[in-house]
């Protein structure tokens, strides 16, 4: 298989105006072959030799032929070698495709069904510890795939999954959640975001005001035990990692540091070490997670990344995610360590955690990536939305304008960073030579880019998904023609809309449940509130 671009501009980071061209770009197999001069010629050499068909596709008039099967498996196994001409008409920009770097799958049916809460308060209603909740595979997997549909039609071709699978994670409901990764086509990095301590060992202040019977229920130990919790990476490993060609990987995950014991974390880096896979960690998101350091005694006044630190597993392969209420002991710590900071401002604003010191992270040489976080705290699977909140929540920081981030900073978050989030700098973030062939082709005579002023600036603060007219997922097209092509995408959203209308009652009714713990989950979120931490990243107190 190979597609060559034709009259393309290409995003450049280096470029003084952010792009060059137009040129050509032949992309065979799944990497980007050649850019500009010997690209038409590459490409015509490659198809007398292989003797495919070549099919033509003007870009600007969406006439190209789409192939739509079940599965990625079934499509390769039923389409012969073809070759793509697709004419980028010199009004279509190629970037690299966008990398969604941290994200939770198993909230994406709840989108919107949630007012905005403080975090700790949002997670009481978000998954209540109701066994009727448990999913079946199919939930599971409309579930995921849900997202993904969302995100290939806008240009994500990137994924982090901090799957947080309730009650515990299964083989039957990984399985699901991959196969809908590779059904669709995205390039996707799945972790187990599951909690191995009691609720009473991960929060402060709680225990002091609870009755007796939600005492009882913070002693409860989770619902799978470290063992366990192994024995579930096993088989995800073993099963998945690096399937579909490389395109699927395993992470790891501790979801927080609170969350796990010292025994586990370590077991967790040890497989984060033995695979080099990343390994996710909720770190300071919000100022409840600040109050730890004095009101858990295990943390014996350390942050929780000094935490961490101490244990020697804060290292180049951590995702540290949002770091919101972090000072500069934490992120000298980080920089220290190599690690990469998941920056996640939508969800950020809308639970009320705070804005990340997102100067301070730069200024430390901190590498920040971005994520959406989950379809029910963003309201969305469009990392574009993240992109413009990234470009705008820090004007509010009380820094001089000059610090406020560029619209180059941002995007390097996007597409840099993304990649260093999942250890693959050397092949991903980049429209280049023997990288990975991960592209979204956005229309430059598009409403977000009519009148054509400022590239950098259009691609963060104008343009909302609109104008990508095709996603390229390692070499394979997998949205033109405004439709994914690798499932049946209109069945796909029909079952989906009423599966989980059937399901909402259920999810209504273990919501309600929740109602009478919902007063003292409160009064620690307002004592931690008005405990002094030596800072605050909300803007606006009086």
């Amino acid at each position: 298989m190979s597609i060559l671009f034709t009259d393309v501009y290409i995003y450049d980071a280096e470029a003084e105006s952010g792009m060059f061209g137009p040129t050509d770009v032949l992309v065979r197999g799944n990497r980007i072959d050649t850019i500009g001069a010997g690209a038409r010629l590459a490409f015509e050499l490659n198809a007398d030799i292989t003797g495919g068909a070549v099919a033509g596709a003007d870009a600007g008039s969406h006439t190209g032929a789409r192939a739509r099967t079940d599965t990625a498996s079934q499509s390769r196994q039923s389409q012969p070698e073809t070759h793509r001409i697709i004419d980028g008409a010199r009004h279509h920009l190629l970037v690299p495709g966008l990398i969604n770097a941290h994200f939770h799958s198993p909230a994406n049916h709840l989108k919107g069904s949630l007012r905005s809460l403080p975090l700790e308060l949002f997670m009481l209603y978000e998954s209540p510890a109701d066994p009727a909740l448990t999913p079946s595979p199919r939930e599971a997997y409309l579930r995921t795939m849900l997202a993904a549909l969302e995100m290939l039609r806008t240009g994500t071709t990137s994924v982090q999954d901090d799957a947080f699978l309730m009650p515990f994670p299964t083989p039957e409901i990984i399985d699901a959640v991959m196969q809908a990764y590779a059904d669709c086509g995205i390039r996707a990095s799945v972790a187990l975001d599951q909690p191995e301590l009691s609720e009473a060992e991960k929060l402060p202040f709680i225990a002091e005001t609870a009755d007796e019977q939600l005492r009882r229920s913070l002693q409860n130990p989770a619902p799978l035990d470290a063992s366990g919790l192994l024995e579930a990476y096993d088989y995800l490993l073993a099963r998945w990692h690096r399937a579909e060609g490389g395109r699927l990987t395993a992470a790891v995950s501790i979801s927080a540091p609170q969350r796990v014991s010292p025994q586990y974390f370590e077991a967790i880096n040890e497989l984060s070490r033995t695979h080099t896979v990343p390994l996710f960690a909720h770190m300071l998101e919000t100022k409840v997670q600040r109050t730890l350091a004095e009101h858990q005694p295990r943390f014996a006044g350390r942050s929780l990344i000094e935490y961490t630190a101490d244990l020697g597993l804060l290292s180049e392969r951590m995702n540290v995610i949002h770091a919101v209420w972090v000072d500069d002991a934490d992120l000298a710590l980080v920089a220290a360590a190599g690690a990469t900071i998941a920056h996640n401002p939508v969800s950020n604003l809308r639970l009320g955690s705070g804005v990340a010191p997102f100067r301070r992270m730069k200024d430390f040489g901190i590498t920040v990536s971005l994520g959406i976080d989950e379809a029910i705290c963003d309201d969305s699977a469009n990392m574009w939305g993240v992109v413009k909140a990234a470009g705008l929540i820090h004007n509010v920081s009380g820094l001089d304008s000059d610090l406020w981030p560029a619209a180059a900073e941002v995007l390097d978050s996007l597409w840099r960073g993304g990649a260093s989030a999942m250890l693959q700098s050397h092949q991903l973030g980049a429209v280049r030579e023997g990288y990975l062939a991960d592209l979204a082709m956005l229309d430059l005579h598009s409403s977000a880019f009519t009148p054509f002023n400022d590239l950098r600036g259009q691609l963060v603060y104008c343009e909302a998904g609109g104008s990508v007219r095709l996603t390229v997922v390692n070499g394979a097209v997998v949205f033109e023609n405004g439709a994914v092509t690798t499932v049946d995408e209109t069945a796909l959203l029909d079952e989906a809309r009423e599966l989980f209308a059937e399901k909402l009652p259920v999810i209504e009714r273990a919501r309600r449940n929740e109602d009478a713990n919902f007063g003292h989950y409160q009064a620690m979120v307002r004592r931690a509130a008005a405990t002094d931490v030596g800072m605050t990243r909300w803007i606006g107190n009086s």
